[in-house]
């Protein structure tokens, strides 16, 4: 038997064991390598979206701002609040001239008994597209169609006028006229009518049926 001394038996474990290093070496490097990886695969999404994560989406457009405006337009204004000494809060065209109601005409459903020669000393305010209003409540405007085919503003119901003799603006010279005409309130009533009382006007009637005093 061959006798092997201490250190022999030192160096022969040493070469037996570096390869074991090695290997656990290599080993460590692997797991690095599959950790680098997953990492890499992970749901994080780039800014650019090429990522696994969910997909942007896109912000909805914005919508347009609302307006005041009979037909939801931003045009000139068609009826605008003032004050009146006397009558308080009424309503006026665009230019500022006062305008009217009728009581002959209908509010529900909604009707113009002024045609002829008394639309030439009552014309009436034609309702354009893409008018405003200012001061005065856009879902109590509506329209009219008249006897001739134009299309006439209406408050609360009420066919909208304006008076001929009234020749700068906030004139008023209208109101009371033989008792069936009157300034319009930016609520569609009568000015100056005592609180509590009805907002006056027929809201039925027959059309043609005449006009009053004008």
């Amino acid at each position: 038997m061959h006798n092997t001394s201490p250190t022999s038996r030192t160096h022969r474990t040493a070469r037996i064991g570096r390869p074991g290093r090695v290997a656990v070496v290599a080993a460590a490097g692997i797991a690095a390598g599959a950790l680098a990886a997953g990492c890499g695969s992970s749901g994080y999404s780039s800014p650019s979206g090429s990522g696994s994560g969910a997909a942007a989406t896109a912000p909805a457009a914005p919508s347009s701002p609302g307006t005041s405006g009979t037909q939801g337009g931003t045009g000139a204004v068609a009826l605008q609040t003032a004050t009146d000494p006397k009558l308080g809060a009424i309503v006026t065209d665009g230019s500022g001239f006062t305008v009217y109601r009728f009581d002959r005409d209908t509010a529900n459903p909604s009707m113009s008994d002024c045609n002829g020669t008394c639309a030439a000393t009552w014309p009436p305010v034609p309702a354009s597209g893409g008018a405003t209003v200012k001061g005065v409540d856009s879902k109590l405007v509506g329209t009219v169609t008249r006897a001739d085919g134009s299309k006439q503003l209406t408050l609360n119901g009420w066919p909208v006028y304006r008076y001929a003799p009234d020749t700068k603006p906030g004139d008023t010279k209208g109101e009371g006229v033989q008792g069936t005409w009157f300034v319009l309130t930016p609520t569609g009533a009568k000015a100056g009518a005592p609180a509590g009382s009805p907002s006056g006007g027929s809201m039925s009637g027959t059309p043609g049926s005449g006009y009053g005093a004008y």
